[in-house]
């Protein structure tokens, strides 16, 4: 028998995935290879239908679809073949109406550049917030119901992720949340920094505020002060659970005198949003209060952070 003829390699998918790609191309879309993902990029949002259609997801941190797997270049050429003319693209077709929050975006950026945005409802804040990690989708929806499920702006940065996540709220907003709420503390502590704070003492409580009243579990913070009454540090010296936190007055004398504070605020919030002081605070400022009294330190106050309100211990007579 003579020898069988050996195949001839077919030149053809190398030709198809050749005219697959330049399909994509012509649609304006690029595929790249990246992490065992191809990621499909450029003019998608036209496409957004079909790529999903085809097995991919949005990535709003990389702007672009990603696809798990095979590569989906000819599944996706194959699907643009069939796929309905654009309105627009070689097509007899009237445009489709364009929705009614089109251009919704430029005009809220010209009324805040105008006007200021201290004029913006707080859902309109947050919606225009939104504008900035949320790509393509009216967000004044998602502003209204975040403000419906957490009640205030700093309720809404300071919720739990896996209660924005119910949201469909992603890692990129998240970020953009956190780096909201640390601006906002940051700009109200400018204000009770390198002064004597006794002066000052509403803008204190409202730097208090800004910090611990949105907070989900208890933190122990404290003030030090110089012998002007200067702050010194704001340092979170315990966190703790829901309704308690531990605090030992000796780390707290130790770091007092570490930084040669010559006098602290002791502050911490109630989650529960009542201000009032418990009997184990009382007693804990008590022990404080002694520890620091025997090395010369005196403790000017301490406040209890509530939602809504605070407590002072001084105003209520609790450090006599």
């Amino acid at each position: 028998m003579g020898k069988a003829k050996q195949a001839t390699p077919d030149p053809g998918p190398a030709n198809h995935d050749d005219e697959a790609l330049v399909a994509l191309l012509a649609a304006g879309l690029r595929l790249q290879a990246a992490d065992q993902l191809w990621r499909v990029s450029g003019n998608t949002l036209p496409h957004r239908a079909l790529l999903r259609e085809a097995g991919g997801s949005w990535n709003r941190l990389d702007q672009c679809w990603d696809f798990a797997g095979e590569d989906p270049t000819a599944k996706l050429a194959a699907a643009l073949a069939t796929a309905p003319a654009l309105p627009g693209h070689n097509s007899n077709e009237p445009e489709a109406p364009r929705p009614h929050y089109f251009g919704h975006r430029g005009r809220v950026r010209k009324r805040v550049l105008k006007a200021g945005a201290e004029a913006l409802a707080d859902y309109e804040l947050l919606e225009l917030l939104l504008f900035y990690s949320i790509e393509r989708v009216d967000t004044k929806p998602l502003a209204k119901a975040l403000l419906e499920r957490f009640g205030t702006l700093g309720d809404v940065f300071a919720a739990e992720p896996a209660q924005l996540r119910e949201f469909e709220i992603d890692q990129r907003t998240l970020v953009h949340f956190k780096a909201m709420r640390e601006a906002g503390r940051r700009l109200v502590e400018r204000k009770v920094k390198d002064m004597p704070v006794l002066t000052n003492w509403q803008q204190l409580i409202d730097y208090c505020h800004a910090a611990l009243a949105h907070e989900k579990t208890e933190q122990f913070r404290i003030l030090f002060l110089d012998r002007k009454n200067v702050l010194i540090a704001d340092e979170v010296q315990q966190r703790g659970t829901i309704d308690h936190t531990p605090v030992y007055p000796r780390e707290v004398v130790k770091r007092a005198l570490a930084l040669n504070a010559a006098a602290l605020i002791l502050v911490h919030n109630h989650p529960s949003g009542d201000p009032k002081p418990s009997r184990d605070d009382i007693e804990m400022t008590r022990e404080i209060k002694v520890a620091a009294g025997a090395l010369g330190i005196s403790i000017h106050d301490h406040l209890v952070i509530g939602r809504k309100g605070h407590a002072s211990f001084r105003s209520l007579g609790l450090l006599n």
